[in-house]
């Protein structure tokens, strides 16, 4: 506390040398007047003493025969005289504090964690229908309302937590996706119905149904949107008429087999970008929406590249401003027509072919049977490929409903699985 005391007040190191130093210091000491840090040098001695105190040495000095120099000066207002010399530089700092200050009320990053099945695009698009986006300012944030929509318009979303840190808007999220049941253990989608169709043609190779009636059996052929499984089960009356229909979501393993001619062609020629090593560097900078490139002379190069990588700015951990900056380097480059050796068109092929299993392996289909050739032309290489798939292409669509009347003539609800197909 002293020593913030002594700052704000100022105060001087001082060489003192004479005739009798010890004398002076003892005067000092019957004035009331305060040093501190004294040391022997042998000749003369230094110590501190305040701004107040050493104007008021002058007749102590005279009186003793000593002599004192100022070797430096501390404290406030030492640095209030030297920035009384530098307006530019006050004007300056003060501009940085307004500007500080300003900026802080607004929102200049936006960062979701937690999401896993609602990418972050559709996320941001949300909150911008939602009016909240980057350069809004803090306090028209509601943050437990954007908490409330969010768990009430995503379904998925069971927990959200959303923070303001600096100028960074922080959006955590935790998704369930388990469907919903109801009492007796059945979703919601169950209680509706849902059938289970074909999602291309093909012959049914494999079927085994836990929830449904099913309506093809395997080694059938079916074509796209047919119903493989209805979600709609019969209730019998005793004379073995449909009274009425029981709803469920139709559950099944099912795989449907299918020949398919996948045929890929690439040419010999190719143009390639060769590089000259001629590069110009340049400095970027900008906001959000704009960017301005401070180069040195103008680029004469007639096809070019440029990469580069650019920041936004950051004060703090989650303290960002609307400013980005970064370096760009433009390559020069012409195009060369080459040709394919016969050994980079094989690679070339494999590294297709080798996609094609990639893909499909994906999407979960099997390959039963192929039959890949590759054939060299004049200008390019061609690679077919005949193969018989199986996978599970079956989707869930609604359950199609009409009405069959009672004995009473009142309507029981009915599934319509007959006329039920989906494109």
């Amino acid at each position: 506390m002293l020593h913030w005391v002594q700052y704000i007040r100022g105060y001087v190191t001082i060489r003192v040398w004479g005739y009798s130093t010890e004398r002076f210091l003892n005067l000092c000491g019957n004035h009331n007047i305060l040093v501190w840090n004294i040391v022997n040098h042998g000749e003369y001695n230094t110590m501190n003493i305040s701004v107040k105190g050493f104007f008021a040495l002058k007749p102590l000095l005279k009186k003793t025969g000593t002599k004192a120099s100022v070797l430096k000066r501390y404290g406030l207002p030492f640095f209030m005289s030297k920035l009384s010399r530098r307006k530019i530089f006050v004007a300056g700092f003060l501009c940085c504090m307004v500007f500080w200050i300003l900026m802080s009320q607004f929102i200049w990053n936006i960062r979701i964690e937690g999401n896993y099945t609602i990418t972050e695009d559709v996320l941001l698009d949300y909150l911008e229908d939602k009016d909240i986006r980057v350069s809004m300012k803090k306090d028209r944030l509601d943050i437990a309302g954007l908490e409330r929509a969010l768990r009430e318009d995503y379904d998925v979303i069971t927990w959200t937590s959303v923070q303001l840190k600096g100028t960074t808007l922080l959006i955590y999220i935790k998704e369930n996706e388990m469907p919903d049941y109801d009492q007796d253990g059945q979703s919601a989608q169950a209680q509706e119905g849902m059938d289970l169709v074909a999602t291309r043609d093909g012959t049914v190779s494999y079927i085994i149904t836990r929830s449904g009636v099913p309506q093809t059996a395997a080694g059938d052929t079916v074509e796209k949107g047919a119903v493989l499984v209805s979600g709609a089960v019969p209730v019998y009356n005793d004379d073995t008429t449909v009274r009425k229909y029981q709803f469920v979501q139709s559950d099944a393993d099912i795989r449907i087999r299918y020949d398919e001619l996948v045929s890929v062609r690439r040419d010999i020629l190719y143009d390639e970008k060769q590089y000259s090593g001629r590069q110009k560097k340049m400095l970027t900078f900008g906001t959000k929406n704009r960017e301005w490139d401070l180069k040195w002379g103008a680029i004469d190069y007639d096809s070019y590249d440029i990469s580069g990588e650019k920041k936004q700015v950051k004060l703090l951990d989650n303290f960002y401003l609307p400013l980005f900056y970064g370096e760009k380097t433009v390559h020069e480059y012409e195009m060369v027509r080459r040709e394919h050796t016969e050994d980079e068109m094989n690679e070339i092929m494999q590294e297709e072919w080798n996609k094609i299993i990639s893909t499909l392996e994906e999407k979960g289909v099997q390959i039963i049977e192929k039959n890949v050739t590759i054939k060299k032309n004049k200008t390019n290489w061609v690679l077919n490929a005949r193969m018989q798939l199986e996978e599970p292409a079956v989707r869930l669509v609604p359950t199609v409903t009409k009405q069959i009347p009672d004995a009473d003539g009142k309507d029981e609800t009915a599934a319509d699985t007959a006329g039920n197909t989906a494109e």
